[in-house]
Parts: structure tokens; sequence; C-alpha cells
């Protein structure tokens, strides 16, 4: 039972010597194996922080880049409206330049024309006058040559009224 008892007993010296076995393994384990350790992983939470700083700042400069591209493209398509809407005001303004113009050149065409035939008729009105007044001498002339009595007078008359359809 000696042996059991040794065994289960607590001896004061060599608890202390697995103490201070203990304090000195806990010691020496902290100053090379924790101290690196946390060494390592606080540089690695460093590195993983700046990382999440430069992500966020370049999140940053990306948007603030979409907004002024967004600015650009809607001050684009403002500027091409305004070419569209002017091309077509002068496209429009031309037309009605155009339309105006070949009114006037009709207008002026058709008093050209109108003052020709007016010139046409006249010169036929003086034609004719000058033709009238030719038979009238003819007629007077036989008139004067002959006696009238009623049947000559009807013959004339007749005789005239063929002459005037033929000239006319």
């Amino acid at each position: 039972m000696k042996e059991f008892q040794d065994l289960v007993t607590v001896a004061p010296w060599t608890l202390i010597f697995q103490l201070c076995n203990l304090l000195i393994l806990t010691l020496g384990v902290k100053k090379l194996l924790f101290k690196p350790v946390q060494k390592i992983l606080r540089q690695r939470r460093e590195q993983i922080e700046e990382t999440y700083d430069k992500a966020e700042k370049a999140q940053g400069e990306a948007e603030a880049m979409r907004q002024e591209c967004e600015t650009r493209l809607s001050g684009a398509r403002a500027e091409a409206s305004q070419i569209v809407k002017t091309a077509t005001d002068r496209a429009t303004a031309r037309s009605e330049e155009l339309v105006n113009a070949a009114r006037a050149e009709a207008a002026a065409m058709k008093t050209k024309a109108d003052a020709e035939i007016e010139n046409e008729r006249r010169k036929a009105a003086s034609e004719l006058k000058g033709d009238i007044s030719e038979l009238v001498i003819d007629l007077a002339g036989m008139v004067v040559e002959k006696e009238i009595d009623p049947k000559a007078h009807r013959d004339l008359i007749d005789d005239f009224i063929s002459h005037v359809g033929d000239e006319t």
C-alpha cells in the first residue's frame, strides 16, 4: 500500500518543482510562440484593414467617376437634342424660304404671261380695227358707186358680214 500511497500523496518539493517547470514552460511558450503569433496576427489584421480602406477609397472614386460620366452623358444628350432642334429649325426655315421663292417666281411668271396676253390682245384688236376700217372704206366705196336700194343694201350688209367673219 505504501506504493499506492506514494502515488496519491502530495510531496511539497515535487509540487514546487512542477509549478516552477510549468511557469518556465509557460513563459518560454509565451516568449517563443504567443508573441510571434500575436505579431503575425496583428500584421495580418493591419493588412486586411489597409485593403478594406483601399477598396472603400477605390469604390468612392469609381462612384465619383460614374457620377461624372452620367453628368457628361446627360450634357451630351442635351447638346445633341439642341443640335437636332437647330438643324430642324434651319431646315424648316430653308424649306419655307424655297416655297416662298417658288411662289414669288410663279407669281412673276403669271404676271409676265398676263402682260404678254394683254399685249397680244391689244395687237389683235389693233389689227382687227385696221381690217374693219379697210372693209368700211371698201364698203363706203361700193355704196358710193351703186345706188342703194333695199335689196342692194341687204346684199351689201350680208357681204360685209361674210367678209368680217373671214378676216377674224
